[in-house]
């Protein structure tokens, strides 16, 4: 099996002007990231606009992203869904076409209990192929508490987490009485920060890498960042950090993927539009990131 420690790409899916995928820009992308020395790339997150890709161009991403970085990085596919029932489909298709991991999101909108939750990814991981759970009580109004991931972490197939609760004290008590246990077992629980800013404190904890968003612009600082972490150097790592925060803020100033799109565009990579409903970047924000870019020299305006 793959090892799923370091920074990970949350990918995002480069659109034509007409609002097609473009396919070839997304191979483009994914060679930006191998040549930068990124970990590992995520295809079909929220970053890559999955809930407006229809099945036919998902496959057709997963494919690309599979054919570009097999054998050099591994590929985690998002597989999510707020039925239990098509997201065994999605991880099933992830296993099917060569994927090393599926990342499976807690339902969104359903709210399911502890019982339903668990019963998912217990569904998810009967698939037979290792699955990341996403734990992002934003986006899908659950949080998976740290008792219930416990109990989840036992399920054989269920490697980790992304782990975007934007909660300090969870993530501590995660890596305590999950992560930590499951090491010393010879069973590691992966432990990935799902937000950029929290990359730092969560590996001073033991956390052991990032799915990251500004990776898609910045993929050699990410990985620096986080590599010093892995060695323990956290001057080196707070450093890069610090550096790191204005673009960090201004890659979230609006909704995500909005301003990440518009970043890979100005560093003249395929970045293209959002599809409906995400909108149009507003000018005050374009200005925010420009800046941020230009303070970190990089980006093409």
């Amino acid at each position: 099996m793959a090892e799923f420690r370091g920074a990970f790409t949350a990918l995002i899916t480069p659109m034509k002007d007409s609002g097609e995928v473009d396919y070839e820009g997304f191979r483009r992308i994914i060679e930006f990231q191998i040549g930068e020395g990124i970990d590992g790339i995520v295809p079909l997150g929220t970053t890559g606009e999955n809930p407006t890709l229809d099945e036919d161009e998902e496959e057709r991403l997963i494919k690309i992203a599979v054919e570009t970085a097999k054998g050099k990085i591994p590929v985690i596919v998002g597989a999510g869904s707020n039925d239990t029932k098509h997201m065994v489909l999605y991880t099933e298709r992830a296993k099917r076409l060569g994927a090393d991991a599926a990342l499976v999101v807690t339902p969104y909108y359903n709210k399911p209990n502890d019982d339903g939750l668990f019963r998912h990814f217990e569904a998810a991981a009967a698939a037979g192929i290792p699955v990341i759970v996403y734990n992002i009580a934003s986006r899908t109004g659950r949080n998976i508490p740290t008792p219930l991931m416990e109990k989840i972490s036992h399920i054989p197939g269920i490697i980790g987490v992304k782990e975007s609760s934007g909660d300090i004290n969870q993530i501590g008590d995660m890596i305590r009485e999950i992560a930590i246990p499951r090491t010393a077992e010879g069973k590691p629980f992966y432990m990935l920060s799902g937000d950029d800013p929290l990359t730092l404190p969560l590996m001073a904890l033991g956390g052991v890498g990032v799915i990251s968003v500004i990776s898609n612009v910045v993929p050699a600082k990410v990985k620096a960042l986080v590599s010093a972490c892995l060695a323990g150097d956290f001057d080196k790592a707070s450093k890069i950090h610090f550096e790191l925060i204005p673009f960090t803020k201004a890659a979230f100033i609006e909704t995500n993927p909005i301003p990440i799109k518009k970043a890979v565009d100005w560093l003249g990579l395929p970045g293209g539009p959002t599809r409906l409903p995400l909108g149009k970047l507003s000018a005050a924000s374009e200005a925010v990131l420009k800046k941020a870019m230009t303070d970190l020299g990089i980006g093409k305006f």
